[in-house]
């Protein structure tokens, strides 16, 4: 029996209860087989990249899994960049922030979250933090699955393919920064988790 630890990371003021996360769990419980069992970790990350980090790695690091999977979303997608080069393992990357601390230099301050509008203070040394656990480059991109939209309007499409060079992608025609689209898709990345 092989046993699967599949992280999936949420992104900036979104939670385990988003419709990627939710439907990307249910599907994940369909791949379990009498050889091949999947455990689904989806926590609630904290403001503080450095100790959402903590918090993920002191799991993995307690886990008896025979291989680790990380998939992210945007924020959450950075956060996968790091696992995946700290660890060797597989990451999807959904619309990925893979310069987060550029991109949430400007949201530096009181933010609510999407689904339950639970305001959190975003500090400046967050920034920093970010910072910290940027990946320059990917290193054996076979190991990862980027899903990119050209309709993102939050992110660009062309900085995720750039940053990916020779990963397997799935560049969208349209679409958005929530990939709305994502149920077409998710058979792709089910596809590459099974994949040993």
């Amino acid at each position: 029996m092989t046993k699967t630890l599949l992280v999936y990371l949420h992104g900036f003021r979104s939670s385990p209860r988003s419709s990627k996360a939710v439907m990307t769990g249910e599907a994940v419980k369909g791949l379990s087989s009498p050889v091949n069992s999947f455990e689904w970790y989806c926590p609630q990350l904290l403001a503080s990249p450095k100790e959402s980090m903590d918090m993920v790695t002191a799991y993995i690091d307690e886990s008896n899994a025979d291989r680790i999977v990380v998939i992210g979303s945007s924020l959450g997608s950075f956060y996968a960049n790091y696992l995946a080069e700290k660890y060797g393992c597989k990451a999807v990357v959904l619309n990925p922030a893979v310069r987060a601390a550029r991109e949430l230099a400007p949201h530096v301050g009181m933010m609510t979250a999407y689904d339950s509008d639970e305001p959190f203070d975003f500090r400046h040394e967050y920034i920093d933090q970010l910072k910290s656990l940027q990946v320059g480059a990917i290193t054996k991109p076979e190991r990862y699955f980027l899903m990119a939209a050209k309709g993102d309007e939050l992110l660009d499409w062309q900085e995720m393919v750039a940053f990916y060079p020779g990963a397997n992608q799935l560049v969208l025609e349209g679409s958005d920064h929530g990939i709305a689209d994502y149920a077409d898709h998710l058979s792709r990345v089910l596809e590459f988790i099974s994949q040993s």
